[in-house]
């Protein structure tokens, strides 16, 4: 789905992003972790031609992103600005829905089914102005926007910054299920909570080179790779690592549990047996 050749992109003199090589295949939900300023954004824009590479190559299902129009790259992939009101353009929340819809779907009935199917799913009313509505509800409905095209590759950049704790599900409930049908997922974001909750691999940045790409649950665990990253664990992982042994493998909520009624049972164990 989407391959970087050592790609370097700079704004000036010096480089934003350094000979980073990786590639994302169909279907996976990767996340893409670092400090502030480590480049993340900068790189999420590469990934559909926003920006072009100054060095190296970026391909997207095959096609090129020095070549290819960035237009033609966005009839099959989706991005999520971190602040809605960068892309938010209509003062209805159907108008916005629709409007990306005009450029890749001719039938107008289908469009409007399409509409209505992502009103529904995001519980919106179609009538009212955006901009007059929470930070929360302008980035459901750009989300809302952009998956009523059906992309193929999601490129999200911090889509649960501001939101509270259910527009936050919500969000991540709908784009899970997404994946979960075959849309491959890039997303960036700072809550690492969300990042073990939902993606399955992290590609770790920091000054602009990747430092790190492995299994989620790998990644939370390499304390020396988040230390380099500035980067803190999810609450599990991080207590794992602090128990030590026996405690080790725990992930989850489910896994704690699990590893603490293993220690329980052994210290009684070795209760009785004294």
């Amino acid at each position: 789905m989407l391959r970087f050749e050592e790609v370097c992109f700079g704004y000036g003199r010096e480089n934003t992003i350094s000979g980073a090589s990786f590639e994302i295949g169909d279907g996976e939900f990767v996340a893409l972790l670092g400090e502030n300023g480590a480049g993340k954004s900068t790189l999420l824009r590469l990934c559909n031609g926003l920006l072009k590479p100054t060095s190296g190559r970026v391909t997207v299902r095959g096609h090129d992103t020095a070549t290819i129009k960035t237009s033609a790259i966005a009839s099959f992939t989706g991005f999520l600005f971190q602040n809605p009101d960068r892309q938010i353009c209509q003062n209805t929340v159907y108008g916005e829905i629709m409007f990306g819809l005009e450029y890749v779907v001719p039938d107008e009935l289908e469009r409007r089914g399409r509409a209505e199917e992502m009103l529904g799913l995001f519980s919106l009313d179609g009538r009212r102005d955006p901009f007059g509505m929470s930070r929360g509800e302008r980035q459901q409905t750009a989300l809302a926007a952009i998956l009523a095209r059906r992309p193929k590759l999601l490129l999200l950049d911090e889509p649960t910054t501001g939101l509270d704790y259910r527009e936050c599900m919500t969000i991540m409930g709908i784009v899970s299920n997404l994946n979960a049908e075959g849309t491959t997922v890039f997303m960036i974001s700072h809550d690492m909570e969300v990042v073990a909750d939902f993606a399955r691999r992290a590609l770790v940045l920091s000054g602009g080179r990747l430092i790190g790409d492995g299994r989620v649950r790998q990644i939370m665990k390499d304390a020396a790779l988040l230390r380099e990253a500035s980067l803190l664990p999810a609450q599990i992982p991080a207590l794992a690592m602090s128990l030590g042994n026996g405690f080790s493998d725990a992930f989850t909520v489910d896994e704690m549990v699990e590893s603490v009624e293993r220690a329980l049972l052994r210290r009684a164990c070795g209760a009785r047996a004294q």
